[in-house]
């Protein structure tokens, strides 16, 4: 039986397609103003890459903060079981799973068996966010997509001390008119988003394996800061972008 999984987030709309524990297709495109239409669109875009019609999927389930959206949806389930179970299937012996997207984070701390036991999520700040490295990105004027790769050639990674968005802005303003080496600059912001998701991770407790998902998991400066953070290696998937559209697909088998 083939089952999709849609996962509406702040930034992003992800879809995933799965026959048994083998993922057919997956699309990731931008949510703009209306969830409800990024998530028709995203899933008739991945029933096209799987050459499949909407009446050959048995079981749809819904998930992120748009999940109540999705009005094709035979459920709707928390990103937190989603992203875990998604995980799970990435990793099967993952006990932590620390979640960056665009506008939260989450940390999940799992048992032997994948059952969540504990839970943080970080939804009222955009500090540790994908959106926080947005903001930062226009100030320095990097791409995005090359902040990582920048960030590794820091020889001294700079002091950003405030965990605020703005003021953060701010500091990273100042650090720039001094001469600051912009790969300095990087490194700093990824090591201030580590120390704030790391304090929340803390509080369900952190213990490995570990694996980080969400957009933010393709920032190799992320993940590194992280593992320098933790001591600890952090497992990426190529798919963690979409590991809650999966976790969603691998559910619905379950319904």
């Amino acid at each position: 039986m083939y089952t999709a999984g849609i996962d509406i987030g702040s930034i992003s709309t992800k879809a995933a397609i799965m026959e048994g524990d083998r993922m057919i297709a997956s699309r990731v495109i931008f949510t703009g103003y209306n969830a409800e239409t990024a998530g028709k669109k995203v899933f008739e875009m991945v029933l096209d890459d799987a050459n499949l019609a909407s009446g050959d999927i048995g079981r749809i389930i819904a998930t992120g903060y748009g999940r109540k959206s999705v009005s094709f949806a035979d459920k709707a389930v928390t990103e937190i079981m989603c992203h875990a179970v998604g995980a799970r299937y990435m990793n099967p012996q993952v006990r932590t799973v620390i979640d960056i997207g665009g506008q939260d984070s989450k940390a999940i701390l799992l048992d032997e068996t994948g059952r969540v036991v504990n839970f943080a999520m970080n939804d009222k700040c955009a500090a540790g966010t994908g959106r926080f490295l947005e903001v930062m990105a226009r100030a320095l004027e990097v791409d995005l997509d090359e902040f990582g790769r920048l960030s590794l050639q820091a020889a001294a990674p700079s002091k950003i001390s405030s965990l605020c968005t703005v003021f953060a802005e701010s500091e990273v303003i100042s650090l720039i008119a001094r001469g600051e080496k912009r790969e300095n600059i990087i490194a700093g912001i990824h090591e201030s988003i580590c120390i704030r998701v790391l304090a929340m991770a803390n509080r369900v407790g952190v213990r490995a394996p570990i694996a980080m998902t969400g957009g933010v998991a393709r920032n190799i400066g992320v993940v590194k800061a992280f593992e320098k953070a933790v001591g600890s290696p952090v497992a990426v998937s190529e798919y963690a972008q979409i590991n809650g559209a999966i976790g969603a697909a691998l559910l619905a088998q379950q319904v």
